[in-house]
C-alpha cells in the first residue's frame, strides 16, 4: 500500500495543483469587470456647476478650447486628442492648497512619464496674472516636462467657463476681480472621448493613489478603443 501511494504521490501533487490554478481562475473570470463611471453635470454638486447645464445627465463633454502654455504655445483640445488625461485649476501664487496639488500632479507625471496615452492640464484661475513668464517660471521650479504637462493661461472668460461648464470645479462665475474664482482642489480624469470619468481631493495623497488605480482600468477598458 505504501509503494502505491508513493507511485502517486507525484501524480497527486501535479492534480493538486492544477486544480488550484483552475479554481483561481475561474473565481478571477466570475468577478466582475470595473467600469469607471461617466460623470454628467447633474452629478456635481450645484455649486460647481454653471446654472445652464445643471440637469444634463448624459452626453456631457469638454468643451472645445485654445489657450497658451507656459512656452508660449497654443494648446487647443486637439492636442489632447486621443488622450486620457488629468486636469486641474490653480495658480501660481496660490499659498494654501495649490503647492500641494502641483506636488501631487508631479508625482502623477512621474508615474505616467513614459506612457503616451496620458498627458496632463493645469489651467490658471488668475490668468492675468499666470503671464507666460510666470508659468514657466514655476514650470521649471517644480519639474514640469513640457511633453506631457500643460500649465496654460489665457482668455480669462474661456478659462471660467471651462471650469464652470466643462470640468465643474469652481464655485463662482469670475465676475469680479483677479482672484474672484474659488477653484476647488480636484483633479479630474478625462477619457479619450472627453468625458469625465473620475474626480479626486488633489491635495489627499490616499485620493491620487485611487487616480492612478482608475487611470489603470480606464487604460484597460475597452471604451478607449476607437471601436466603441
Amino acid at each position: 500500500m505504501r509503494q502505491f501511494f508513493s507511485k502517486y504521490k507525484l501524480f497527486g501533487v501535479v492534480m493538486l495543483g492544477l486544480s488550484a490554478v483552475i479554481m483561481y481562475l475561474f473565481f478571477n473570470a466570475l468577478q466582475p469587470v470595473k467600469i469607471l463611471r461617466i460623470y454628467q453635470p447633474a452629478d456635481f454638486n450645484p455649486e460647481l456647476v454653471d446654472s445652464s447645464i445643471t440637469h444634463v445627465k448624459k452626453y456631457h463633454t469638454i468643451a472645445d478650447f485654445s489657450l497658451i502654455n507656459q512656452n508660449g504655445k497654443v494648446i487647443t483640445n486637439e492636442d489632447y486628442q486621443d488622450k486620457i488625461y488629468i486636469a486641474d485649476f490653480f495658480f501660481t501664487t496660490c499659498p494654501t492648497i495649490c503647492p500641494i496639488m502641483t506636488e501631487h500632479m508631479a508625482q502623477i507625471q512621474k508615474e505616467i512619464l513614459n506612457d503616451e496615452d496620458v498627458l496632463l492640464l493645469s489651467h490658471s484661475v488668475t490668468p492675468e496674472i499666470d503671464s507666460v513668464p510666470q508659468l514657466k517660471k514655476y514650470a521649471l521650479a517644480k519639474g514640469v516636462v513640457d511633453r506631457k504637462w500643460n500649465l496654460v493661461t489665457g482668455d480669462k472668460k474661456q478659462i471660467y467657463a471651462l471650469a464652470r461648464k466643462s470640468y465643474m470645479a469652481v464655485k463662482s462665475d469670475g465676475d469680479g476681480g483677479p482672484f474672484d474664482m474659488i477653484h476647488t482642489e480636484n483633479f479630474m480624469l478625462i477619457d479619450k472621448k472627453r468625458r469625465i470619468r473620475g474626480t479626486y481631493d488633489g491635495t489627499d495623497p490616499e485620493e491620487i493613489q485611487r487616480l492612478l488605480a482608475d487611470l489603470a482600468v480606464l487604460k484597460a477598458s475597452s471604451e478607449n478603443t476607437d471601436t466603441e
